[in-house]
């Protein structure tokens, strides 16, 4: 059995836990070498002390420790409540930059401190904020959770959140590229199309992306096809990631897959072809949620060759404390 003193550097794979507590068999998950992040939701949390007791023991398992993620943007998606501020959607701010842009930025930036500092005060890690998705008015999945429609309103409304963040010494992730405000179906339960071309997709969607440059930390790509690009989910394509993301934006930091258990994902076999497609089209780490079978699958499956790119990406977002 490996222990905290043999353990290797953290892995590519970020998984996820039944309950409050952790259980024998999810303590020896959390020491694969594979394993370097894990994602917590809502059937996590109870209360402050009882969060910050099983992040301190995930977090003790391993050295270097594990990272600790939640989606934590605010209305619908906040996975922690009875305790936490209550964290607006992000519409609310696109709203008030209409009839105010300094207070609208002035609060984003709050916001982004708030979170943070309520995360970390609780041992948890990074939360997969912001939201970069224009508000086309026809995503259910995205919705609220879009600052505003207009690209630029969104680089500037996200720059401010990320400023709060890391004044409190949290990172971030921007989501879901290069968007998801415009197709209609929600890649939990569909494969969404998005048909535009790449110009269009450029030329609005993906200008938050090139606008925060070297700002942003980590990216997750969406779990969408844009046949006119790519005949594969932008996850799962090397046009997107390593193309367009990478050489043609410049961005040098983190790309996290979006859910591998999510229907869209599908396309791309089983879970371990899954993790194997994403891998090679340019992600950094890939997620498996909610299927704990899957991911030892993957787990037992997965061939993968550390780097000191990955590991130094991956530092990047460990927070300050």
């Amino acid at each position: 059995m490996m222990t905290s003193e043999t353990m290797p550097l953290r892995g590519p794979v970020m998984v996820d836990i039944a309950s409050t507590t952790l259980r024998n068999h999810e303590r020896q998950r959390l020491l694969h070498p594979l394993v370097g992040a894990v994602i917590l939701f809502s059937r996590n949390y109870k209360s402050k002390k009882q969060l910050k007791m099983l992040c301190d023991e995930i977090h003790a398992l391993r050295s270097p420790p594990l990272l600790i993620a939640v989606d934590h943007e605010g209305g619908r998606v906040q996975r922690f409540r009875e305790g936490f501020s209550s964290i607006p959607p992000m519409r609310r701010l696109g709203e008030l930059w209409d009839q105010d842009h300094l207070e609208a930025c002035r609060q984003a930036a709050a916001l982004g401190e708030q979170i943070a500092a309520e995360l970390l005060a609780c041992s948890v890690d990074f939360s997969f904020t912001p939201v970069l998705d224009l508000d086309f008015g026809q995503s259910q999945v995205i919705g609220d959770r879009a600052f505003h429609h207009d690209p630029a309103v969104v680089s500037m409304l996200a720059r401010a959140l990320i400023g709060g963040l890391h004044a409190q010494g949290m990172s971030h992730c921007a989501k879901h590229f290069p968007g998801h405000g415009f197709a209609s179906a929600d890649s939990h339960h569909a494969l969404p199309i998005d048909d535009r071309s790449l110009d269009q997709i450029l030329a609005g969607d993906a200008l938050p992306y090139k606008s925060l440059g070297g700002l942003l930390r980590s990216v997750m790509p969406a779990h969408i096809v844009y046949p006119e690009v790519d005949d594969r989910p932008a996850g799962f394509s090397k046009r997107w990631i390593q193309e367009i993301l990478r050489q043609q934006i410049g961005f040098d930091g983190l790309v996290f897959s979006d859910d591998l258990s999510m229907e869209a994902a599908t396309v791309a076999g089983s879970m371990t072809d899954r993790a194997k497609a994403a891998l090679k089209a340019g992600c950094d780490m890939v997620l498996v949620c909610n299927q704990p079978d899957l991911a030892d699958e993957l787990l037992a499956n997965l061939q993968w060759k550390n780097r000191k790119i990955f590991q130094r990406r991956l530092q990047a977002l460990m927070p300050r404390r």
